[in-house]
């Protein structure tokens, strides 16, 4: 009778025991803490103070050293300011045509500060580059391109009217925004060829060229050009007939020379520009090419257009400074 009861006892000790050490580890609470009766809280690790991100500086790419050219591959255009330029006298159409006899109106001189940058650049050459198509499908084709760099020479010339009536221009070194447009020209067919941005092949160009130059496509030189600093293009053409033998190549915006008229037949009252014609100087740009449409050979462009009597086209030079409307 004793022994069972102890053995009853001892069997009740052990099952409270497994109850309370279940319920323990079901609430999560240390055994050993509440053995000794000491609540530890669990410390929960802190997470690191947030750092800002390290700024990053403001390093220009590398540049150099520059490819070494030859003599004579890399062609000038100096800077063409003529004081002439600065100034040009109009009538005030709109006062002169509702008031004929206000002659303070008529003959009035307009100033304008005029500026030019120097101009180099290389003979046109070409370059089979891989494009993508609208399917996905990559196509080879023959990219016409022209590397050049303009120069801002820090010299602009402002026109300034003396206090004795006289007309004085002066020079003076600012920064200037070039917005350049180049467009190509069949000389026989007159077939105009506008540059086309070609991203791909700018950068494939770059390899041949001068890998260790940085060279911006037409949208990326949209920018202020302060005194003294030289920028380095390319202008990339897509699609030219091989037929092409002789051409020319047209930039606008390597100045904001330009002439303009008032025809006042063409004038609209309230509107003062109507009528107006303005023609902007542009550099033309002339390359003939010793070839045919069978042998698209890549270093084939001379500049200048020899004179073609059989083909009624007289000798052209180099380059020359023209002005289109």
């Amino acid at each position: 009778m004793r022994s069972s009861t102890w053995w009853w006892k001892g069997a009740w000790v052990l099952g409270a025991g497994a109850w309370w050490i279940g319920l323990m580890l079901l609430t999560g609470t240390p055994i050993l803490s509440s053995v000794q009766g000491e609540e530890e809280k669990p410390t929960i690790p802190k997470p690191p103070a947030a750092q800002a991100p390290p700024e990053k500086e403001n390093i220009p790419l590398a540049e150099g050293p520059f490819r070494k050219l030859a003599p004579g591959v890399l062609r000038k255009v100096e800077p063409h300011l003529q004081v002439e330029e600065t100034s040009s006298v109009h009538d005030h159409l709109g006062i002169v045509l509702e008031h004929p006899d206000y002659t303070w109106a008529k003959n009035v001189r307009f100033p304008h500060r005029v500026w030019c940058l120097e101009f180099q650049y290389k003979p046109v050459r070409t370059l089979y580059v891989d494009l993508p198509e609208k399917t996905g499908a990559m196509q080879r084709k023959l990219i016409w391109y022209l590397v050049y760099s303009v120069t801002n020479p820090g010299r602009t010339l402002v026109p300034q009217h003396g206090r004795d009536g006289s007309f004085q221009v002066s020079t003076e070194a600012e920064p200037v925004r070039f917005v350049p447009e180049f467009f190509l020209l069949d000389r026989e067919t007159n077939k105009v060829y506008p540059e086309k941005i070609i991203p791909l092949a700018v950068a494939q160009i770059r390899l041949r060229e001068d890998p260790n130059r940085t060279f911006y496509n037409t949208a990326e030189m949209m920018r202020e050009i302060p005194p003294g600093q030289t920028l380095w293009g390319i202008a990339t053409w897509e699609d030219v007939a091989p037929t092409v033998d002789m051409f020319s190549i047209y930039i606008k915006g390597l100045t904001n020379a330009f002439r303009w008229e008032d025809l006042p037949e063409k004038y609209q009252k309230g509107n003062p520009s109507s009528g107006r014609r303005i023609w902007v100087k542009t550099l033309k740009l002339n390359f003939w090419r010793p070839t045919d449409e069978y042998n698209e050979t890549e270093n084939f462009c001379r500049p200048g257009i020899p004179p073609l009597l059989e083909r009624g086209l007289p000798a052209q030079p180099e380059y020359e400074w023209v002005y289109l409307h």
